[in-house]
């Protein structure tokens, strides 16, 4: 009963990230003990490595705030822009330090500093870089008025970002709900087991009960699967 319980949460789990076709394909050329092994090791390194881009990408979006609050601050005292993004720059703490170094050496240059965001943005998490860069190229060529338009570019990402935030709390209830939909299965074997059912003898010793077991064990990986696919869609259309 707990090796079922166990199948059927680690087919939750693995299932939701789902093989690829080159995945099968060379899943095809190995046994079957190699396979099972490779697959979880593959399903687990796809999770994290997801997982580590979202948290990276939530900190750069937290350093393009910080970023803008600080430029703010220093062009209120009468910085230059480029003294003022390179002050501001210098103060952040974001994932890779290294990707704006080149951004503040143009700054504390003279160069083109919107190009430079532009360039240093990540792929995941770097929209506010970009729209810095887009309000600093307007600024610079209408004259003046740069210290607001940052300010307000502050002010929309943080709202973006307290948006997103809520809907990712409003989405937790959902997948906590399938989740726990997904581990019912075990808990009615074990339920079963002790008004002594004999659940397992049905399961495994006939093609009815192994079929039944096939079966509902699909519909909970496919349950589990389609409303975190549900749920991934809510927060990219946001």
């Amino acid at each position: 009963m707990l090796t079922v319980a166990v199948l059927l949460a680690m087919g939750a789990v693995l299932t939701w990230i789902g093989p690829s076709r080159a995945d099968l394909r060379l899943r095809a050329l190995m046994s079957s003990h190699d396979e099972v092994a490779w697959w979880s090791g593959v399903r687990l390194a796809k999770f994290v490595r997801r997982t580590d881009r979202a948290r990276r990408a939530a900190e750069w979006r937290r350093a393009s705030i910080e970023l803008c609050q600080g430029i703010v601050a220093e062009l209120s005292t009468g910085r230059t822009p480029g003294e003022a993004l390179a002050r501001a720059a210098s103060c952040l703490d974001p994932p890779d330090p290294a990707v704006l170094r080149p951004v503040v050496a143009i700054a504390r240059d003279g160069g083109d500093v919107a190009t430079a965001l532009e360039r240093a943005a990540p792929d995941q998490g770097g929209e506010g870089l970009v729209r810095l860069a887009a309000c600093w190229r307007v600024g610079l060529t209408v004259g003046g008025g740069l210290a607001a338009l940052i300010e307000r570019l502050g002010g929309s990402l943080r709202e973006a970002e307290a948006h997103r935030a809520e809907v990712s709390a409003q989405l937790a209830g959902p997948r906590s709900t399938a989740r726990l939909l997904a581990g019912l299965p075990a808990l009615g074997l074990l339920l079963a087991a002790g008004l002594g059912l004999r659940p397992l003898e049905f399961l495994f010793g006939s093609p009815a009960g192994f079929a039944c077991l096939a079966v509902g064990v699909l519909l909970d990986i496919a349950g589990v699967w389609w409303t975190n696919r549900l749920a991934a869609r809510a927060q990219q259309a946001d």
